[in-house]
């Protein structure tokens, strides 16, 4: 007679844990309901890909979001990179009003960085995840019509003729949403790389932040979601707003509270809530899952920017 073979045994978890992880499972219940279907655009910041486990971390995030029927659509930057390679090549560069000046060189690496190198990482990780993920760049398509940006030098009246000249800076002009429809209806995720299209067919380097707030207006989505490397928008004292109304994220602004790399992301937060986007949520990518614990959790974390 054969022996009788037996599976190795396994140890249950501790009743304590069991709990907690029951109590997540529920409380993610009804936040997977109302979003179901829906489309939520996230602007994945350079330094939020700063490790490994990071972006394991955040590709896993995605996977899910889509397995249990939502729609996420992928904004990503990746000024560190850039600055890197900007440094090995001896390009010189500078920034104006939070905005890198891209001169011809600087636009080249841009479109190494950005549209190559990065946007095929973030691609790779979701595929390695089980998600199918197609990159794109704002040129495709006409994805991202864009303008060049003009900046006004500091106290002269924004339609003054004395403006910086600020490269192949571009501000969006127009979205073409029914690129992005027809990606997610082939069941894709959409992984887009913030470089526009003139109308000669020019390049133009988006703020990142600028270019999701467009896309997220374009979609009419519910959510919008920006990860940077703070934990939201940080009052006198450094700690985070829970949530803010688009008056009050103005006036951080104009008191000086915000400012330096933030005054991007709030202005785009204001422009995506004045556009019709339900809400948006400033968070920190240097928290494992940052993610999921916004969408899924009741807590949520980081700040929330609603128009009223």
């Amino acid at each position: 007679m054969p022996a009788l073979r037996f599976r190795n045994p396994i140890m249950s978890i501790p009743e304590s844990q069991a709990r907690e992880v029951a109590k997540v499972l529920t409380e993610a219940l009804p936040y997977i309901r109302k979003f179901q279907g829906q489309t939520v655009v996230v602007k994945y910041g350079g330094n939020a890909m700063a490790s490994d486990d990071l972006q394991r971390a955040f590709a896993q995030d995605i996977a899910l979001l889509k397995l249990v029927g939502m729609n996420p659509v992928l904004v990503h930057g990746g000024g560190p990179q850039i600055a890197e390679l900007l440094e090995k090549l001896n390009i010189p560069t500078r920034f104006v009003e939070g905005l890198r000046v891209t001169d011809a060189a600087t636009m080249d690496v841009v479109k190494m960085v950005l549209g190559g190198l990065v946007n095929q990482q973030i691609v790779a990780r979701l595929n390695v995840q089980g998600a199918a993920a197609v990159g794109i760049t704002g040129k495709d398509g006409g994805l991202i019509r864009a303008r060049k940006i003009k900046l006004p030098r500091r106290g002269a009246a924004p339609e003054s003729a004395d403006s910086i000249d600020p490269g192949q800076i571009g501000e969006v002009e127009s979205v073409n949403a029914q690129l992005i429809h027809t990606l997610i209806q082939a069941d894709l995720i959409p992984v887009v790389a913030p470089i526009g299209v003139g109308a000669e067919g020019e390049s133009y380097n988006i703020n990142s932040d600028s270019a999701a707030a467009a896309i997220a207006q374009a979609l009419d989505v519910e959510k919008l979601v920006l990860l940077t490397n703070t934990a939201g928008i940080l009052d006198g004292k450094g700690d985070a707003f829970a949530s803010l109304t688009a008056a009050q994220a103005q006036r951080l602004i104009d008191d000086g509270t915000a400012g330096g790399g933030m005054l991007p992301k709030i202005r785009c937060a204001l422009s995506a809530v004045a556009g019709g986007v339900r809400s948006v949520q400033i968070i920190n990518g240097t928290v494992p899952h940052a993610l999921l614990l916004e969408i899924f959790t009741d807590g949520g974390i980081g700040t929330k920017i609603t128009a009223h």
